[in-house]
């Protein structure tokens, strides 16, 4: 079993730089404004031979009830309750602050594992240090996280802790097959700001997992969180990716925010299946078709979720009116499921995961090329090639050569000069005769070689 190890401490001590350091990854958004982390991001880690579940939290400072603030002090004091042991930075340079001595009151008061960890120790930095004895938590490990300082100290201050942990090896995600019951789904819930992406994201699980509430952009960075969703047939291991909202390109002017958008981009890439969150009140804004396109267009199965549905009044109407939209806005997944439900009442939060694993199987579809080729030549029977320049096209053969998405080759003289409309008619076909629904599907062509290039012409 992992050890899970929360990072905390109060605003700007290097918190998320720690995270990031451990992690190998530039996982978690830095900056030097306080308050950047706001809900607490968890990753597996190898460090050295520990396996780690590291928990990066916001910073703990004084709120009153009910703020954004407070809400981000409850989720890092649950962070502390479910982690095997905390560690606890302090900023040596700046010295122990009262807020400092407060937080270290409040963990010998809950009685759970704490290293102290005294960070920004470069230079002349670890004379501070010192001082972070005064907390009565033991003995001060100094480090500093921008530069790697003191990393295999702090390796060795945590190997007691996990000593009473199970060691396991777990399997990589992509030694599994796509159906292996050991392998998680990886959904990204992804939208503009204040669509309700981390309120579904609770709902889910039940819990209030993220940060919500009102004031839009909340969610900075990127949140995964693992979930199990029982099916009929079998038990779906989930990675739920919970994104910050992405606004219209001219409007991001703040340099933590187009940093939320590069992780927002970033989390649509790693994904398998994007859900698109939008409000039902005023569907299918330009921003949510750019996100959508851009889901697809990175070959990301998508479906779309048109939340806030407890708002509408006349629902039948809202809803033919919203799937007339969708054909017509976006013809590059037609027949793409849409989710009608709200995120705050839980009506129709059921429906959702049914419709994501039914477009993931789509993404993983494999069509026999004996099936392939009856097809092609069915269809280019009734619908032959267009004559270009007076000579026919003949297309010969089709293959698949790939799935996530599928990705087809079809063999044909003159590739380069297949009209793209009869591109779209043969991947339309492809959909239809085999059912494959609001995946991208890519068509390659492979030019033919003429067995008479190259030789000379008879006399």
């Amino acid at each position: 079993m992992a050890l899970r190890v929360a990072i905390i401490g109060r605003p700007n001590v290097g918190k998320s730089t720690l995270f990031n350091r451990l992690a190998g990854r530039k996982l978690a958004l830095v900056d030097d404004q306080p308050g950047v982390t706001r809900d607490r991001r968890e990753y597996e880690v190898q460090f050295g031979d520990l396996d780690i579940v590291l928990i990066d939290t916001a910073g703990l400072e004084d709120a009153s009830d009910g703020s954004l603030q407070a809400r981000m002090r409850a989720g890092t004091e649950r962070a502390i309750e479910l982690a095997d042991v905390s560690l606890f930075l302090v900023d040596a340079r700046a010295g122990i602050t009262g807020q400092d001595e407060e937080l270290a009151q409040m963990l010998r008061q809950r009685g759970r594992p704490v290293v102290l960890v005294a960070n920004k120790t470069e230079g002349r930095g670890e004379e501070g240090a010192y001082e972070a004895y005064s907390l009565g938590l033991g003995d001060p490990v100094p480090i500093s996280a921008e530069h790697g300082e003191g990393m295999s100290d702090l390796y060795q201050a945590l190997v007691p802790h996990a000593a009473a942990a199970d060691q396991t090896e777990e399997e990589k995600d992509g030694e599994l097959d796509w159906d292996d019951p050991l392998k998680p789904l990886r959904v990204a819930i992804v939208g503009r700001p204040n669509s309700g992406k981390s309120t579904l994201v609770n709902k889910i699980l039940d819990e209030d997992r993220l940060l919500t509430g009102p004031e839009a952009g909340i969610t900075r960075d990127t949140i995964s969180v693992e979930w199990q969703w029982d099916d009929a047939d079998r038990v779906w291991p989930v990675k739920l990716f919970d994104t910050a909202g992405l606004r219209k390109r001219a409007r991001v002017q703040d340099r933590l925010e187009k940093m939320s958008v590069f992780d927002t981009i970033r989390a649509i890439r790693f994904a398998e299946v994007v859900a698109v969150m939008m409000d039902s009140t005023i569907p299918f804004e330009k921003q949510d078709l750019q996100i959508a396109d851009l889901a697809i267009r990175e070959g990301r199965a998508i479906v779309l979720v048109a939340n806030k549905w407890d708002l509408i009044e006349d629902k039948d109407a809202a809803a033919r009116e919203i799937r007339e939209q969708a054909a017509r806005l976006l013809p590059q997944a037609p027949g793409v499921p849409i989710i009608f439900l709200s995120a705050k009442t839980g009506r129709h939060v059921d429906k959702l995961m049914p419709a994501i694993t039914s477009v993931y199987r789509d993404w993983n579809a494999k069509v026999k090329t004996s099936d392939l080729n009856v097809w092609l030549a069915d269809a280019t029977q009734r619908h032959p090639p267009p004559a270009v320049a007076g000579r026919r096209i003949k297309l010969r053969y089709i293959t698949q050569v790939n799935t996530r998405p599928p990705t087809f080759m079809a063999h044909c003289q003159r590739a380069d000069e297949l009209p793209d409309s009869y591109k779209r008619y043969l991947i339309n076909g492809v959909r239809d005769a085999f059912e494959i629904r609001a995946v991208p599907i890519r068509l390659m062509l492979r030019k033919g070689e003429n067995p008479y290039e190259g030789k000379k012409k008879r006399q």
